[in-house]
Parts: structure tokens; C-alpha cells; sequence
């Protein structure tokens, strides 16, 4: 569900797309590398992702995978960075399935300051509190390159439009998005009260709005 601007305002990235919705045991799974720092989720998750980024037609074959910082604090006090996790474990599937790909893991955002937690904010709130919170502090390392941008849950994409104008704004020739998960219309609005209805994992598909594309089955 896009905000009356985000529906007006064309996103700066070129496409998006998740393996699933934030539900289920997509969601649990999530939980479990996020919030209990099981790390070895990861690499599940990551082969979920990997399928994704696959699929997406046109795209480079060459691309700079790029992870969704952490405020230095927020790392510390977590351990790690969740989308960095994700970043590697989908690349090494996909190097092994596509030897031909090239995809190489950079830290080439970060995050300038800490930012109120997104959970709860409406779409207007998330796109204010992302405003200005990165930067991207060598942008010759930037200039030219095709980006692939990776998180965990695209919600609003006040996130991924704050990378993503920062990582153009230095000079990157095209964005992409992956994430795991894609949150579902409600849970933009509110919690649902109750959870979704479960379908298989594989069979998990999100449906985009304007300018996304749907998750591939069967990659």
C-alpha cells in the first residue's frame, strides 16, 4: 500500500522484488536471524533470495551487492548486520549456480545516524525519519556501477528509496531491490490482529504494486 506521494513519485530504484510475504514461517524464520542471531538461517533465507534475484529479467550481470546498514550502535549491540548475512549467503548460491555472475558483497553505505524504529510509523512518518540517514562515504567506488540492494522486509520503501537515492546521488548507473520478505498491505497500516492464513514456502508469492515485480517460482 504506497502513500499518496510514493504513488506520484516514480521510486529511484529500477525494480524490487521479495522472495515472499512477511508471514508464516517466512516471518519466523526472519525472527530467528533477526531478534535470536541465529546466523545459519541465513543461508536458507539467502537461497530464497538467490532464487529471486535470478528471475529478475535484465538484469546485469555484473552487479555491486550492496547491504541496508546498521547505525554503528545498533551493530555493536546486535552482533551483526542481518541484510550484510543475507547479502553473502545469496551471492555464494548464486556464484555456485551461475559461476558466469559476477556479484561482489561491498559495505558501500552507511548509515549517518540512528533512526527511530520504522515499526508503527505510517508511510509519511517512515519516508521523514529514513530522510538524510545515508551516505555513501567513498562514491568513487560507486560511480558507474549497477547496484543490488539488499535487506530483510521491504514495508514502505522509505528504506530502500533513502539507499537508493543516496547510492545515485554518488553516481551508481542503476538500483535493485531484494529482500526476503515483503510486508502485507495491513501490516503497512497496522498489525494484523490475527496471523494470515499459512501457504507453503515455496508457493509464498508476493504480489507488487506499480513499478515492483512479482517472486518467481520454481528458479
Amino acid at each position: 500500500m504506497l502513500c499518496r506521494p510514493c504513488r506520484m513519485t516514480e521510486p529511484p530504484f529500477a525494480q524490487a522484488v521479495a522472495h515472499g510475504l512477511y508471514q508464516g514461517k517466512l516471518r519466523s524464520l526472519l525472527h530467528l536471524l533477526k531478534y535470536d542471531g541465529m546466523e545459519p538461517v541465513a543461508d536458507k533465507l539467502g537461497g530464497l533470495l538467490a532464487r529471486q534475484i535470478l528471475a529478475v529479467k535484465d538484469a546485469p550481470a555484473t552487479m555491486t551487492v550492496v547491504p541496508v546498514p546498521l547505525f554503528r550502535g545498533k551493530r555493536r549491540q546486535r552482533g551483526f548486520n542481518q541484510a550484510e548475512v543475507l547479502a553473502h549467503a545469496a551471492a555464494r548460491v548464486i556464484q555456485r549456480l551461475h559461476p558466469e555472475r559476477k556479484l561482489a558483497v561491498a559495505g558501500l553505505l552507511e548509515r549517518r545516524r540512528s533512526t527511530e524504529s520504522q515499526a508503527g510509523l505510517t508511510p509519511h512518518q517512515r519516508r521523514a525519519n529514513m530522510r538524510g540517514a545515508f551516505f555513501v562515504p567513498a562514491p568513487e567506488k560507486v560511480q558507474g556501477t549497477d547496484v543490488l540492494l539488499i535487506d530483510d522486509i521491504y514495508t514502505t520503501g522509505a528504506t530502500a528509496r533513502a539507499c537508493a537515492q543516496a547510492l545515485l546521488s554518488a553516481g551508481a548507473h542503476s538500483v535493485r531491490v531484494a529482500t526476503v520478505a515483503r510486508a502485507q498491505r495491513q501490516e503497512m497500516v497496522q498489525p494484523p490482529a490475527l496471523p494470515a492464513a499459512e501457504v507453503p514456502m515455496h508457493e509464498d508469492v508476493a504480489f507488487w504494486d506499480s513499478g515492483f515485480v512479482p517472486a518467481a517460482r520454481g528458479v
